[in-house]
C-alpha cells in the first residue's frame, strides 16, 4: 500500500510539473554549446543569455547551455553551416548575410515600412511557420527575430527626400540599394570607422537602427534623426538536427514552448533599447526627431518599389514570391495594430 501511495504521489508531482511547462527533473544532464557572432553586449547576445537562463530554469537543470559570444566558436558567415556540421549545437546567424540562400524569409529584409523590431520579428516567425522553408530543413529553428528598422541619423536635417540628394550616407547590405534609389550617395565602411568619418564629415550621416545613437555615441555628431522605418536585418537561432533528435520529448516541449515567447521578448527588448537611446540623445545633445509627412512617405515607398519587384522576379523561380509579399504585409499590418 505504501508503495502504491508513493507511485501515485510521484505521478501527481509529474503532472503538476508538466502543467507548468517545465521538464521533470532527471538524473541525466545534457550540455549544449550555443555560438553567436556579435559582441556579448549586443542584443543578439542579450537574447541568447536570456534564453539560456529560461531553458535551464524550465528544465530544472536537465539542459545546460554554454554560450560563446563574439565569434569565439563560429563566425557570422559560417554559423549556419557550422551548426549543420555539428561544430556547435546551437547557433545564432543573420539570414541577411546570405543573400539568395533563404529566399522565403528574405522578404522581411525589404524596406516595407517596418514600424518596430517586434512587428518585424513576429512577422518573420509567422512567415517561417507558414512556409516551412526547405532552406531550414537541416536544422531545428529555436527562435527568430530582427533588429529594429533602419532610420537616418545625420549631421544636417533631412526633412524631405530632396535633402537626401547626393548626401554621403553610411549604409550596409540592403541599405546600399535603398539609398541609391533615394538618390543619396551610400558609402560602405566598417562600424569602427564611422565616428572618425562623421567627425571629418566624410559622411554626413548613417542609416541603421537607432540604438547606436547612444551605444556608439553617434548623437555627438548626428543631431538629427529622420524616421524612415526602412529595412531590418533578420536572425534565426538554429540547432543541429541530430542534437535536437537526441533530446527527450520533455525537453523538446520546453524549447518549442519558448520559440514565439523569445521572438516577442527580443523584439520588445530592442525596441525599448532604441526608445531609451532616442530619449538619451534628446536630453544630452538636444537631438531633433523628424517625421516625414504622409505624402513624403508615399513618395519614398514609390521610389523603393523596384526592390520589392526585384525580389519577386529574383525569388519567383524558387518560391511563391508574390504571395509571400502579400503575407508579409498582412502580418505587418496585424502586428502594427497590436503593438502600436
Amino acid at each position: 500500500m505504501v508503495k502504491l501511495y508513493t507511485t501515485i504521489a510521484a505521478f501527481m508531482i509529474a503532472a503538476v510539473v508538466y502543467a507548468a511547462g517545465v521538464a521533470p527533473v532527471s538524473a541525466r544532464t545534457t550540455t549544449l554549446s550555443y555560438a553567436n557572432f556579435p559582441p556579448a553586449s549586443t542584443f543578439p547576445c542579450v537574447q541568447m543569455e536570456r534564453w539560456k537562463a529560461e531553458v535551464e530554469k524550465r528544465t530544472k537543470g536537465v539542459l545546460k547551455i554554454n554560450t560563446f559570444p563574439g565569434g569565439t566558436l563560429l563566425g557570422a558567415k559560417n554559423m549556419f553551416d557550422g551548426v549543420v556540421m555539428g561544430q556547435a549545437d546551437i547557433g545564432c546567424f543573420a539570414m541577411s548575410y546570405h543573400p539568395g540562400r533563404f529566399p522565403v524569409v528574405e522578404a522581411i529584409d525589404l524596406p516595407l515600412g517596418w514600424p518596430s523590431g517586434v512587428v518585424a520579428s513576429l512577422s518573420l516567425l509567422d512567415l517561417y511557420e507558414k512556409y516551412q522553408p526547405e532552406s531550414f530543413r537541416k536544422v531545428k529553428v529555436l527562435t527568430m527575430f530582427t533588429c529594429p528598422p533602419a532610420n537616418i541619423m545625420s549631421i544636417q536635417p533631412v526633412r524631405t527626400l530632396e535633402d537626401l540628394k547626393g548626401m554621403e550616407i553610411r549604409a550596409a547590405g540592403t541599405g546600399v540599394k535603398v539609398f541609391e534609389l533615394l538618390d543619396a550617395n551610400p558609402i560602405g565602411m566598417p562600424q569602427s570607422d564611422v565616428p572618425d568619418a562623421l567627425h571629418k564629415k566624410v559622411i554626413k550621416g548613417m542609416a541603421s537602427s537607432l540604438e547606436v545613437m547612444k551605444d556608439f555615441n553617434y548623437a555627438e555628431y548626428c543631431r538629427y534623426i529622420t524616421m524612415t522605418n526602412l529595412q531590418v536585418v533578420t536572425f534565426a537561432v538554429v540547432m543541429n538536427r541530430d542534437r535536437w533528435d537526441s533530446l527527450s520529448a520533455d525537453v523538446q516541449k520546453v524549447l518549442d514552448g519558448l520559440v514565439r515567447e523569445q521572438t516577442e521578448w527580443t523584439g520588445l527588448y530592442v525596441d525599448e533599447h532604441v526608445n531609451e537611446a532616442v530619449r538619451w540623445s534628446k536630453e544630452k545633445y538636444n537631438v531633433e526627431v523628424i517625421e516625414f509627412k504622409t505624402e513624403e512617405k508615399a513618395r519614398m515607398s514609390k521610389l523603393l518599389e523596384p526592390l520589392v519587384n526585384g525580389y519577386i522576379e529574383r525569388a519567383g523561380s524558387k518560391v511563391p514570391a508574390r504571395e509571400i509579399i502579400k503575407d508579409v504585409l498582412t502580418f505587418k499590418d496585424a502586428y502594427t495594430k497590436q503593438y502600436r
